[in-house]
């Protein structure tokens, strides 16, 4: 099993101090959050995309830019890149550029984006977000692998032997489709071979575990490998100590006032207690061995080889912090990674170009080696 580390650059007030930090202080954050994953042995850190309050992660490849500068190993994610909202050629731009700098440790996990602010801001409808998403990625998935594209999309302008440049180094970079609840993201994701990213971190596991089921059953519809399908998933809390007595005493504080910020914007909460919370969702607080429980439990629901934890303190204090993640990379992660499967393919980058071949189109790849499995002819989006 991998394991990354993400944040959606969340600018609000600390939940336990109530005090909110300049957004020059979230930033310089978020990098040290990422420096202090790659010390620890982490194998990605992701960083999100939201245009809108209360999130400052409108730009994740500038952020990742910065990160892949000061950063060797690790790599590098969207958590998610929201395509529905975005022009996939400047998209394409973006992510090849960052692709070259970061020496092809780029990832991607797509999707369509949540929230009707960041809709109305980029003039996007809930009636054409799903067209939208699945245009886009279509169209970036071509760029990405073809010199020249010729395409006339329903969402933006025609393109004639369109060559988009810089050519990028991993051919092709790896895409996973992230889903909350939506069988149009699974749907997207199977046809095409992909990998799956269930962000399952606002309700109790049954729906996730069904769109991952339903994942399943539609990839073996199109005709690929029933080995080769991957899994991602991810986590509502973390928290590791010694004790669960321990974990349950520094957590409270956190989740308290993440409860009483959810109940000021009219949320009703979904786990009204902190017992709730730990015993029904995905939230990893406790000891390291019923840590290592839990992520059982959910691998036998999802078979996930991948699992994301918060980057981000979210209340804890920074040693809280560090001490708790230390103690996942000491005690939890050794176990999980003997017991529990990696992805089907290699954890780095995805056959990198010759960079003395200029204009050389898109290198052969191993399908295995991957993660991006066309194993039957793409089948056109629904429209």
């Amino acid at each position: 099993m991998k394991f990354l580390a993400i944040t959606l650059i969340v600018h609000a007030p600390d939940p336990v101090t109530g005090v909110r930090k300049s957004t020059h202080e979230r930033f310089r954050e978020v990098i040290d959050n990422a420096l202090l994953a790659e010390e620890l042995g982490f194998d990605g850190f992701g960083v999100g995309e939201r245009h809108e309050r209360p999130f400052i992660s409108s730009s994740p490849p500038v952020v990742l830019s910065h990160l892949a500068a000061l950063t060797r190993r690790i790599r590098l994610f969207t958590a998610v890149t929201t395509l529905s909202l975005l022009d996939p050629v400047r998209a394409y731009e973006d992510y090849a550029t960052l692709d070259h700098l970061s020496n092809g440790r780029l990832e991607l996990i797509i999707g369509k984006g949540n929230g009707a602010a960041q809709r109305e801001l980029y003039h996007v409808t809930p009636e054409d977000q799903w067209e939208r998403n699945a245009e886009s990625y279509e169209l970036f998935r071509r760029i990405w692998r073809d010199d020249k594209v010729t395409a006339s999309p329903v969402f933006r302008g025609a393109l004639k032997d369109a060559e988009v440049w810089p050519r990028p180094y991993q051919h092709p970079v790896r895409v996973w489709h992230g889903s909350a609840t939506s069988r149009e993201s699974v749907d997207l994701a199977a046809r095409y071979g992909d990998p799956l990213f269930s962000a399952n971190v606002t309700n109790p596991i049954e729906p996730y575990a069904e769109l991952v089921r339903h994942y399943r059953e539609r990839w073996e519809h199109y005709g690929h490998d029933p080995a080769l399908a991957t899994v991602g998933a991810g986590s509502a809390g973390f928290y590791a100590a010694r004790t669960s007595q321990e974990a349950l005493a520094a957590y409270r504080p956190v989740f308290e006032g993440q409860l009483a910020f959810q109940k000021r914007l009219g949320l009703e909460p979904v786990f009204p207690t902190l017992e709730d919370f730990v015993a029904r969702s995905s939230a990893l607080v406790g000891s390291p061995q019923q840590i290592i429980e839990k992520v059982y439990r959910y691998h036998e629901r999802f078979g996930h080889s991948v699992l994301h934890l918060q980057a981000d303190a979210s209340g804890l204090t920074t040693a809280q912090h560090r001490a708790s993640l230390e103690l996942f990379q000491a005690e939890v992660a050794p176990t999980l990674r003997r017991d529990l499967p990696d992805p089907p393919w290699t954890w780095g980058p995805v056959a990198p170009a010759d960079d003395n071949a200029a204009g050389e189109g898109p290198a052969p790849t191993d399908p295995s080696a991957t993660g991006t499995h066309d194993t039957a002819a793409p089948v056109p989006a629904p429209r």
